[in-house]
């Protein structure tokens, strides 16, 4: 297998375990080298004329959320850049690591239940399924 490029994409919606991951990410970032890719990802549950309406809050409250990460790391001295995509989260987060070859995706989690993951299909879950990719997962504290 070809060695991996050198970004490090992070899953964030401005939760804690997204705040958790965010600092990881970004100290991993500086320590390797790394470009940071923040990722909001959504997948709109409407139909018709609300999932407009819908839709363009979803990538408002992605936008300013990845837009106040990328502040953050670079902040931390770490290049960033914020991707807000229309696609389930561990979709999105998949699809931009292979977009960017990253060497990892980082997420956060509250700690839930397996079985609550299993059957709420949680990101961390279907990131450990879905991504060829090393996912690394991060708890939040409390």
């Amino acid at each position: 297998m070809p060695a991996r490029g050198s970004a490090i994409v992070v899953g964030y919606d401005d939760t804690d375990g997204s705040k958790a991951a965010l600092d990881e990410a970004i100290g991993l970032a500086r320590d390797l080298g790394a470009e940071l890719v923040v990722v909001f990802g959504y997948a709109p549950r409407t139909i018709e004329r609300e999932a407009k309406d819908y839709i363009d809050a979803l990538e408002e409250i992605g936008g300013k959320a990845t837009a106040e990460a990328v502040v953050r790391a670079t902040e931390a001295g770490v290049t960033a850049e914020a991707v807000v995509r229309g696609e389930r989260a561990a979709d999105s987060l998949v699809n931009v690591a292979e977009e960017h070859d990253a060497r990892l995706i980082v997420v956060g989690s509250y700690g839930e239940r397996p079985l609550a993951g299993a059957i709420l299909g949680s990101v961390p879950h279907r990131l450990v399924h879905l991504s060829h990719r090393p996912v690394l997962v991060v708890r939040a504290d409390g």
